[in-house]
Order: C-alpha cells, then structure tokens, then sequence
C-alpha cells in the first residue's frame, strides 16, 4: 500500500502519517528529509523527534530518498516530507540531479514492496507566487504529486487535522 497525505503547513499530516504507519503493524522507518539551516527549523525537527515512539528507525535524508528507501523491504517507512526534500535538490548546485532524484524516487516507489506513506506539502492551492524559483518550485512539487498520486492506492488532503480521502479507501 502506498500513501501519499497532501496538505498544508501544521495540517497534520505526520501525525496521520504516524497512526497509519502504528496501524499497519510493522516496523515502522521514518526517512527524514529536513535538514535544520535554522532555529525554527530546529525546533520544529525536535518537535517532530518528540511526538516519535523511541523505537522507530530513523533516516535522516536530505537528497538520495530513492537510495534510502531500496533496502527497507520489511518495514512500514514514512517519508516526511517531499516538498522539504524537493527544496534541497533544488537548491543544489547540481541541476540534473532534481529530475534524476525524482525519477528515481518514482521508479524505486513503483517496485517497494512495502507500505510506503509520503508525506508532502500541498503548495498550488494560492495565488500564482511572484519569484521566479518560487513558481520552479511549485511547478515541480505539483508535478511530483500527480505523478506520485498515479502511483500511490490511497491519496489523502488534511485540513485541520482532518483526513479527506482522495483516491483509494477511505480511512
């Protein structure tokens, strides 16, 4: 079963990422792709480590999530977030390595054997943003979601903490 939670900032999508992930029964690997540049993001990491049961794996994954996930073949993983990842690769100096990453990542979820829950921040529901990276960014972010959504069995939006089933059985 793959998941992909789409939703806003402080929506509560990890903590629908986590009940599902407890839910399913396996171990359960988060592949996190924050990395901590400042204060608040700092705190909003800790924050995150806090609300974790102690015995969850975690992989801490800024850019290579495709290569993270290959050998986890007997867990549940969370993946929180892809918008976060997808900032980091394109803020790299390196600028095929977004779309490599990316159609990796797509390749590597299609064939994961396991239940895999995406976790990502929906960005395309305003106005169109002034900055030119700014549009890059949610141009690409809103691409990967209707790719991922192809492949994903279930797609949910949270809004206020609540679940809307998108795709797939609902909750």
């Amino acid at each position: 079963m793959k998941t992909l939670i789409l939703g806003g900032v402080r929506s509560g999508k990890s903590r629908l990422a986590a009940r599902m992930a407890e839910a399913s029964q396996l171990p359960v690997t988060i592949i996190a792709t924050a990395t901590a540049e400042d204060e608040a993001m700092r705190r909003r990491i800790d924050a995150h480590k806090k609300e974790r049961p102690p015995h969850w794996r975690v992989i801490e994954e800024p850019r290579a999530l495709a290569a993270a996930l290959a050998p986890l073949s007997d867990t549940c993983v969370i993946v929180d977030c892809l918008t976060l990842w997808l900032t980091n690769l394109l803020l790299d100096k390196n600028d095929m390595l977004l779309q490599q990453e990316i159609d990796n990542l797509v390749h590597q979820l299609s064939r994961h054997p396991t239940p895999v829950i995406l976790v990502a921040n929906e960005t395309s529901l305003g106005i169109v943003p002034l900055g030119e990276l700014t549009r890059q960014y949610c141009d690409i972010a809103g691409s990967l979601h209707q790719r991922l959504a192809t492949l994903c069995d279930r797609v949910l939006l949270t809004v206020a903490g609540l679940p809307m089933n998108l795709k797939g059985d609902p909750l």
